[in-house]
């Protein structure tokens, strides 16, 4: 079962005197966060008064975060959107859906369970545990589909993988 709320990113700062927060997004853009009207803080819904995109964050004016002193408070604080908040395009998926999924070779070999993305600088990376481990890079020549609904992730192996 999909759970209801995803992380989706960190405050990282304050910006700003009026209360501003600076938020790093867990989302492929910035842009897809800043649609999002209201975020989950420590299980608690707050309203986005306010946002822009700046240098890859998001800063955002929340509500009832009236100075940089409430602001300084929420610092290292994780946000979390609900799923119903954030529609995805056909074929997209989040993450945290598919982390547990069964990993098949395009031959039907299973290779174990996706346990971890990382999120490397060249690109992720799908770390694979079964009887052995596999670091699978996320790019269309090696990861051939992903059914998030079905929990089966297909992939192709190359020597040394």
């Amino acid at each position: 079962m999909k759970e209801r709320f995803i992380e989706a990113g960190e405050i990282v700062n304050t910006h700003g005197v009026r209360g501003e927060v600076k938020i790093l997004p867990w989302t492929d853009t910035p842009e897809f966060l800043r649609a999002v009207k209201t975020l989950y803080i420590d299980g608690k819904p707050v309203r986005v008064l306010a946002s822009r995109v700046h240098k890859g964050a998001l800063l955002a004016l929340l509500e009832g975060v009236e100075d940089v002193n409430a602001a300084m408070r929420l610092k290292g604080r994780r946000v979390s959107i609900d799923r119903a908040d954030a529609p995805l395009e056909p074929g997209a998926f989040f993450i945290q859906d598919i982390i547990g999924a069964r990993v098949v070779t395009e031959d039907g070999a299973e290779l174990g369970a996706l346990a971890e993305v990382i999120d490397a600088p060249a690109g992720m990376v799908y770390v694979v545990r079964g009887g052995t481990e596999h670091l699978i890079p996320a790019v269309p020549e090696f990861v051939l589909s992903t059914d998030a609904d079905a929990g089966v992730v297909t992939v192709r192996l190359i020597e040394g993988m």
